[in-house]
């Protein structure tokens, strides 16, 4: 909203035109979530520390994990405001898109937020039921996909990566699996937050992928030139992709080995639907099977396990899932697992950004 304001002087000072180009005020939107960050992510972790609000571990993790035991968390606490505030001062404020991702920010941060706070209260590494955090995300990615369905603007069609006329109209379908895309990257993305800046920084790199998806989604020529769906307003959504991209580096800062806090599910589990959303938006939601390959493998490894266990009575694929503890227990250490699956989450980030121009 405040680039509007400055904006209106623009006729009597040229050079304030800068500020109608998204590219800039992405720029800007990174820049304000990292210093709120950097600012105020000291005095979050003393305040989380005096309160009490610690990481609670799981009896069933690896031995190496109880000295993590007291370390602050609900980081998301920091990096969802950050998001919030810089977004709200570089975006534009009549958009409907932006505003649906604040929405998803808010309602998903509320269950993480509830959570936490369970988790904290119970001194217990078990919070909201899995049938009550669940049935609570597909309520709020139901309204989302509803009003996308229903928006004027958008339309029900999947954009197909590698094929250029392929796209396929889902009609009604289109509505379960938007839902689907949403609690799905929420999930994984809270799987995959076990180790110290494991999950945050495959993030940045995600929301770095989609930041150029959504510019161009944006920009009707080069849409029309790279032959990929041109939806206008959705340009906007490359500000929100900035915004969490700083907010990322700077809890980044706190959160890289050994952690001072941790993101908490008040943190993954908004920031992974928000993926998820801006996925949808941007009509790129086949292409974050490769934009989040490592969280989807993440959320498969889970799901292999948990089935092969119960088919087989007891035996397991891995030594512990999700798979990064599998690494750990194979005597990885620690730094190791999380370098080797950043440079991972990188590689794939490339390889979906090759897709808009193999077609």
């Amino acid at each position: 909203m405040l680039y509007k304001l400055i904006y209106l002087f623009h006729t009597d000072l040229s050079w304030l035109n800068v500020f109608r180009y998204i590219t800039f005020r992405t720029i800007l939107a990174s820049l304000t979530a990292l210093m709120v960050c950097f600012i105020f992510g000291g005095w979050a972790i003393k305040k989380l520390g005096a309160m009490q609000v610690e990481e609670q571990i799981r009896d069933d993790g690896p031995p190496s994990h109880k000295s993590k035991a007291g370390t602050p968390t609900m980081g998301g606490c920091l990096i969802l405001p950050a998001i919030i505030f810089a977004t709200l001062l570089w975006a534009e404020p009549i958009n409907i898109y932006i505003w649906l991702v604040m929405f998803v920010i808010l309602f998903f941060g509320g269950i993480g937020f509830a959570d936490d706070y369970l988790k904290i209260r119970r001194k217990s590494s078990k919070g909201l039921s899995a049938a009550s955090k669940f049935s609570l995300q597909i309520s709020g990615a139901l309204v989302v996909a509803l009003v996308l369905y229903f928006y004027a603007g958008f339309d029900s069609l999947l954009n197909v990566p590698f094929f250029k006329n392929v796209s396929p109209d889902l009609g009604w379908g289109y509505i379960p699996f938007t839902v689907f895309i949403i609690v799905g990257t929420s999930n994984a993305v809270n799987l995959t937050d076990g180790l110290d800046g494991l999950a945050i920084s495959p993030l940045i790199v995600a929301f770095a992928s989609y930041l150029i998806f959504a510019y161009l989604a944006g920009h009707i020529k080069i849409a029309s030139y790279l032959q990929i769906p041109y939806l206008p307003g959705s340009g906007e959504i490359s500000v929100l992709c900035g915004a969490v991209v700083g907010a990322g580096l700077g809890f980044l800062w706190y959160n890289a080995f050994p952690a001072e806090i941790f993101m908490g599910d008040v943190g993954s589990l908004p920031l992974g639907a928000v993926l998820g959303i801006v996925a949808v938006i941007t009509k790129q939601e086949l292409v974050l099977i490769l934009v989040g390959g490592l969280f989807v493998f993440e959320a498969l490894s889970v799901i292999f396990q948990v089935a092969y266990f119960k088919l087989t009575g007891g035996q397991r694929i891995f030594r512990m899932a999700p798979i990064h503890h599998h690494f750990e227990l194979k005597g990885w250490p620690e730094p190791k697992v999380i370098v080797r699956f950043w440079i991972i989450a990188i590689i794939l980030a490339l390889l979906s950004i090759s897709t808009l121009k193999i077609r």
